[in-house]
């Protein structure tokens, strides 16, 4: 069965013609979060595997009628927070409860189900139907409440600090400096709530005509006075059960790396783009690991010091590197592409292979004023309107759609997978360096 054929089998396909409500009621009820031992756990990872089974049978005849009921006939713009949370008013038991949720984050890694991955499956089944998965697409790229609630004060002094992040606007540039210092610009939930709000904000400034984004100096004792770019996701924090689907894994993907690509929605679209949007600029110190590499992909020129790698090693965290596995392939070529993500191949930038993916290698004490004059060579007049047909032709939706579908299901797994909690836990209980 495909999610485009808009049915769903035996009982649930004659349930969906009496509306969403009953064809819910069909549904098998999630095992309450606790403490499993023995049996118990095996008889509960039984009940899950069919009640995936059904949510997904659900969901396939159903996506559309549930989105539209859940945005009001695609009238409003949820986000993936407010979708989630939505669900069970219309379709009790389709998603666990944010209590279930809170629960099971707080039991020992061993005692957990995941119940993320039924996030998963019901967010696989908006996104792989077209006009609902287009339609949250698009909603993801609105300015978040807390960008506007911040506009009004960067318009008047041109710096907003954040707890990872400080945006400041000098010379018509959006300087966006991650600046986690004691934890290598390692991401978590607090840092893409504030790269998300950055990117809102740049874009948003009228100032503002293109972006920068570089990691700041750490105070992290083995980098401590040199600026790292990022050393990718917090383990300790996945571990701990503070990285989780909607609030990071997708979130991230939907909101500010997919805004960095395409622009951001606004009231005020015009007739000659839709979208708000300008080139942005990486610079690499140190290193970009996993979700720094992942960023490096979504702007338009990167630069890095000479002594600097890139790699992912999601494959060997366990988890799948966010769109990396979609849009790398395309920059490096299918071999390098494997190399990296299934391998763990570490590209250093005076490599020839970093052609590829880095378009200047400078020596590090030159790496300041290279960032200076590829600024202004990304200023040309025609360069934000080549920029939009380049990734156009790179990236079409219904691709990036699809990918992410299938995404919010692998990812889920992963995350709550064994081998990857036994691997983070070993990461958080290391001693300080």
């Amino acid at each position: 069965m495909s999610a485009s054929d808009g049915r769903a089998p035996g009982a649930l396909r004659e349930a969906v013609g009496g509306g969403l409500e009953r064809a819910g009621r069909l549904l098998a009820p999630l095992p309450e979060p606790g403490p499993w031992t023995g049996g118990q756990r095996a008889v509960a990872e039984r009940e899950l595997e069919v009640a995936r089974a059904q949510r997904t049978a659900f969901l396939d005849g159903c996506a559309e009628e549930l989105y539209g009921r859940l945005t009001e006939g695609f009238t409003r713009r949820p986000r993936l927070e407010e979708l989630v949370a939505g669900v069970g008013a219309v379709v009790p038991g389709l998603v666990p409860t944010a209590e279930q949720l809170r629960v099971e984050r707080a039991l020992p890694v061993e005692q957990r189900l995941g119940y993320e991955v039924d996030v998963g499956v019901f967010l696989r089944g908006v996104l792989r139907c077209p006009v609902a998965g287009r339609h949250l697409m698009d909603s993801m790229l609105w300015p978040t409440e807390r960008a506007l609630g911040l506009l009004e004060g960067f318009g008047a002094t041109g710096v907003v600090r954040m707890e990872s992040t400080v945006l400041e606007r000098r010379d018509g540039v959006a300087r966006i400096t991650m600046c986690a210092a004691d934890r290598l610009n390692a991401e978590d939930e607090q840092q893409v709530d504030d790269m998300e709000t950055a990117v809102d904000l740049a874009l948003l400034d009228e100032g503002c005509g293109i972006g920068l984004i570089r990691g700041g100096e750490m105070t992290h004792p083995r980098y401590a006075g040199r600026r790292v770019f990022s050393a990718g996701i917090n383990l300790k924090r996945l571990h701990a059960g503070e990285i989780t689907l909607v609030g990071f894994l997708l979130r991230r993907e939907l909101g500010y790396l997919r805004k960095l690509l395409v622009g951001l929605r606004t009231d005020e679209p015009s007739w000659r783009y839709p979208l708000t949007d300008m080139p942005w600029v990486a610079a690499v110190d140190a290193f970009a690991i996993g979700g720094g590499m992942q960023l490096l992909l979504a702007v338009d020129h990167v630069l890095a010091a000479s002594d600097a790698y890139v790699s992912l090693p999601a494959a060997q965290e366990g988890i799948v590197p966010g769109a990396a596995d979609f849009r790398l392939p395309a920059v490096t070529g299918v071999r390098l592409a494997r190399q990296i993500i299934l391998g763990g191949r570490r590209v250093r930038a005076a490599e020839p292979e970093a052609r590829a993916l880095v378009d200047e290698v400078v020596e590090p004490g030159e790496l300041d004023g290279a960032v200076e004059r590829a600024l202004v060579l990304l200023r040309a007049e025609a360069v934000t309107a080549n920029r939009r047909m380049v990734n156009l032709a790179l990236e079409p939706v219904d691709g990036l759609r699809v990918y992410l579908a299938e995404f919010a299901v692998q990812q889920a797994l992963r995350i709550h997978a064994a081998d990857v909690l036994g691997k983070a836990g070993r990461f958080a209980a290391r001693p300080p360096v």
